[in-house]
């Protein structure tokens, strides 16, 4: 059995160019369970390089929660007028379900006060991401079919009046 992890020791920070590695290995291990999900190994977190993830690092705000030395959970997003479009939300596996994703993405948020809205989107077969972001307020506001597995619902969150 595996020693559970303390995660309300994760320190959320700015990622560095350096956290470049670890962002492309996190997001590969995280996302497996997507690519079996819609039975599609050629998503971009698991095909993204190292390089562009070090240009992602320059031109968005990344934030990455570590513990200890390593990373395990980490977000993005950019701002487009008054909207954050948040997204690549990952968590490693031993550290899911602890509260870790929400302070992620209320960290993100607290980045972004000037926006009127947080958007996101996810597959409609990931239950947990949907919960979660149910859970943080976000509500459904379109649904796109992508191909027979995949639907992606697209969800909002509006945080201050425009």
């Amino acid at each position: 059995m595996t020693t559970p992890v303390d995660v309300e020791a994760a320190v959320i920070e700015a990622a560095r160019p350096a956290d470049a590695l670890d962002i492309v290995k996190l997001r590969y291990l995280c996302y497996q369970e997507e690519a079996a999900r819609y039975e599609d190994y050629t998503i971009a977190p698991l095909t993204q390089t190292v390089e562009s993830m070090s240009a992602e690092i320059g031109s968005m705000t990344v934030l990455v929660a570590r513990l200890g030395g390593t990373v395990v959970g980490s977000v993005r997003a950019q701002a487009t007028g008054s909207t954050c479009h948040l997204g690549r939300l990952v968590v490693h596996p031993r550290c899911r379900r602890r509260g870790l994703g929400a302070r992620l993405v209320l960290a993100i948020a607290e980045r972004f006060p000037h926006v009127a809205r947080i958007e996101l989107f996810a597959g409609g077969r990931s239950t947990d991401n949907l919960r979660l972001y149910a859970a943080l307020g976000f509500r459904e506001v379109r649904r796109e079919r992508v191909s027979d597995l995949l639907e992606m619902v697209y969800l909002q969150k509006v945080v201050r009046s425009a």
